[in-house]
């Protein structure tokens, strides 16, 4: 198997974002924390813009920024800074060069002896004194505190971010703004900067609309972080997936896919203040007002998907629709409660779809080689958005494949194969398990393709099915031996009775 050139995510636990109060400015400027790394000064940010959309239950961040290489050697690696305590929540992170974005050959990794960078290696070297665009995109997980932390049942809920109005960078910076895009223009508290920091000579932050910008601000130092923060409704539940595990289940003699997916999910939401009440649950749903608990679920399969179900701890959940046509297929699941705010509920859905849709057979290949071409991520798709702490994908391939293979954009921490035994399999099936940690659900389908190659001689397509000749053989067989044995003791009685007449 390889491992295609992608972002090594940190393993380490999600870190909860604090909650701060004190929204008002803060005159003292932080620098990042003395680390085991440091990186060198080769760069210089000739242009920074910072882009945080907070429209879901997660930051979403993109950083465009011109840079130039300012050392006397080309350079081949430009090292990406985070604020202190946020580098194991990072997940998804790209790299690409935004004047020519079908360019490919960017790869970008964690640093090991460090806790604030990640490292964005170029496919060739930049040559001093040339300058390069880079559009960096990622998002950060349970980077999002409610404000205040309990609300009543049909209270709006407010979220608390804290950021830094200066983009953390390892390179001094010539210009830069942040911008900042809401999802309501409810926003009762948000950091006010002096004028004296802008390049303008305005006071911070400039509003229109649902948009915040702080700055434009002028020449900074490397590790110059000058702490923000802004409080907005959004009342919607912050939906964070502790652990998703997909079965995905290949067979050649069924024609099928079949996918089973099993969530542990949690509201991140502000808890509730006093005892749940159905009654007063039950009167909102007559004007359904916006809510923080999580009502319903989503899945958008693949056309022609079929047989889906809807399973949680108790058993089959009876509050579920099943819809599929020639243009659309959709599950709706409703749990058997409101997910509120601090609690969880973990269920299992499944389905099946034509193997013919993901799998080709490759021409010319040698044996019988083929291609399956499958979503690593599906899921719930909510307007609100959905953050994954870790995804396991297992493919359960046929019996006997070998030579297996994969490509994949998701970040992937382990790869393995083994096997998977199953009914009236003989030696197991061969199992591709793929793990990734912090994956948001903007990498669904397409965007995060999963595909693997293997081989599968002709000898191993027909091993079940010989199998199960020679078992019904040999337990015919077996029948007819036993049915041969001639287990009467009639001869034995009659020389017993006669034996006694003769004495």
């Amino acid at each position: 198997m390889r491992l295609l050139p992608c972002a090594l995510l940190g393993l380490t636990s999600l870190a909860s974002a604090a909650a701060d109060a004190n929204l008002t400015h803060d005159a003292s400027r932080n620098t990042l924390p003395p680390s085991t790394f440091t990186p060198p000064p080769h760069f210089r940010n000739v242009n920074l813009v910072r882009n945080i959309n907070l429209e879901k239950s997660y930051p979403r961040e993109t950083l465009n920024v011109v840079i130039e290489n300012i050392a006397a050697q080309p350079q081949d690696a430009y090292y990406l800074a985070f604020e202190p305590g946020t580098l194991g929540q990072i997940g998804g992170l790209e790299a690409k060069d935004k004047k020519e974005p079908e360019r490919t050959g960017f790869t970008a990794e964690a640093v090991e002896d460090s806790s604030s960078y990640y490292r964005i290696t170029f496919p060739a070297p930049l040559p001093p004194n040339e300058q390069l665009t880079l559009s960096i995109t990622y998002s950060t997980l349970a980077a999002l505190t409610p404000l205040p932390a309990q609300i009543n049942q049909n209270d709006k809920q407010y979220l608390h971010h804290a950021f830094s109005a200066y983009a953390p960078s390892a390179y001094a910076t010539a210009k830069q703004k942040t911008k900042l895009k809401l999802p309501t223009t409810d926003v009762p508290d948000a950091t006010t900067l002096p004028a004296s920091l802008n390049a303008e000579g305005k006071e911070d932050p400039q509003k229109q609309g649902t948009s915040y910008t702080y700055g434009p601000y002028g020449e900074q130092a490397a590790g110059a972080l000058q702490p923000a923060s802004v409080r907005y409704e959004f009342t919607k539940p912050l939906t964070h997936s502790r652990l998703l595990e997909r079965d995905i289940e290949v067979s050649h003699w069924g024609g099928n896919l079949a996918t089973e997916e099993r969530h542990w999910l949690t509201n991140r939401g502000a808890t509730l203040k006093t005892p749940f009440s159905r009654v007063t649950y039950q009167q909102s749903a007559y004007y359904n007002p916006p809510s923080s608990a999580l009502k319903e679920l989503r899945f958008p399969l693949a056309v022609g998907s079929a047989d889906a179900y809807f399973i949680d701890d108790i058993g089959n959940v009876s509050t579920s629709r099943f819809r599929s046509n020639l243009r659309e297929a959709n599950l709706e699941a409703k749990p058997r409660y409101p997910v509120f705010g601090g609690w969880s509920y973990s269920f299992k859905v499944g389905w099946n779809g034509d193997l013919g849709n993901y799998l080709r057979r490759v021409k010319g290949g040698a044996g019988e080689s083929y291609v399956l071409k499958v979503p690593f991520l599906e899921g719930p798709k909510q307007a609100e958005g959905i953050e994954y702490e870790r995804v396991v994908t297992r493919v359960v391939l046929p019996e006997g494949a070998t030579n297996v293979h994969y490509e994949t954009t998701i970040p992937l921490v382990s790869a393995t194969t083994g096997l998977h035994r199953t009914f009236l399999d003989t030696r197991g099936r061969t199992t591709l398990t793929l793990t990734a940690v912090n994956v948001v659900d903007d990498w669904r389908e397409e965007r995060a393709a999963l595909v693997v190659t293997y081989n599968l001689p002709v000898g191993a397509r027909f091993r079940k099915p010989l199998a199960l000749c020679a078992g019904a053989l040999a337990l015919f067989a077996v029948s007819w031996v036993v049915g041969n044995v001639d287990v009467r003791i009639g001869r034995a009685s009659k020389g017993l009775v006669g034996g006694r007449k003769a004495a």
